[in-house]
């Protein structure tokens, strides 16, 4: 079955050119216009990832964004016409898997597309489909795709959710952000490496509201990047 891509634009012109190269690729393209109309494609067709135009004429795609956050894990790559190092961090901290910043080659749309798609289905063929941490306080459910504190799902998006599988498959390893991010994007990857303190940030947020103290878990190894800690090595 085809994987199904919703790509979110006003301009006709980006909507045909990203459509013909995702189809031509073998992806099913729906395609929206309005911001409304993206949450309620999500909602009622479940794509398999959205391209997502941040200057849209009724909801900017960050409210997209954050809306599409509260209550799907969808992977989302963000266009911008927007270059700054500031605004492509923001557009992350809302909760973009990836972005790509306009005009774009159709080539790298495509590309960027699979290479999310392909993290989301493949977390590395770990030895072991459940990760227990800490007794079991923590537990990653790799087949489920699913993290767990004291029982209860962490709803993390799917890049959080890889990058806390890397660390959680090497606790006590020191992961550099390089490493992360080539984790993340492949090994040719391209971009910056604050990207990986802007997911790590949104992934200790999320585990602390659940149980506070557990973004320690991730500890920042300064100047280096970071590694998976249990609470006796604390």
């Amino acid at each position: 079955m085809s994987r199904s891509v919703l790509v979110v634009d006003d301009e006709p012109g980006i909507i045909e050119i990203a459509s013909a190269y995702l189809r031509k690729d073998g992806f099913a393209v729906r395609t929206a216009t309005t911001g409304q109309r993206a949450i309620d494609a999500v909602a009622t067709q479940m794509p398999d990832l959205v391209v997502l135009d941040l200057m849209l004429p009724d909801i900017s795609g960050e409210e997209i964004c954050a809306s599409l956050r509260r209550h799907s894990a969808v992977p989302i790559l963000m266009l911008t016409a927007k270059s700054a190092e500031a605004d492509r961090l923001r557009g992350l901290a809302l909760g973009a898997d990836d972005y790509l910043v306009k005009p774009f080659s159709p080539r790298e749309l495509v590309a960027r597309v699979r290479a999310i798609l392909r993290r989301v289905g493949d977390v590395g063929e770990p030895p072991m489909d459940l990760v227990v941490i800490d007794d079991g306080r923590l537990e990653l459910d790799l087949a489920a795709r699913e993290a767990r504190l004291e029982g209860v799902a962490v709803p993390l998006t799917a890049t959080e959710f890889r990058l806390l599988s890397v660390l959680c498959l090497q606790p006590r390893r020191v992961f550099s952000r390089l490493e992360l991010l080539q984790a993340l994007q492949g090994p040719e990857a391209e971009g910056l490496e604050r990207t990986v303190d802007v997911h790590v940030m949104r992934m200790r947020k999320k585990m602390d509201e659940l149980a506070p103290g557990a973004a320690d878990y991730v500890k920042t190894v300064y100047g280096v990047g970071y590694r998976l800690e249990e609470s006796g090595e604390r």
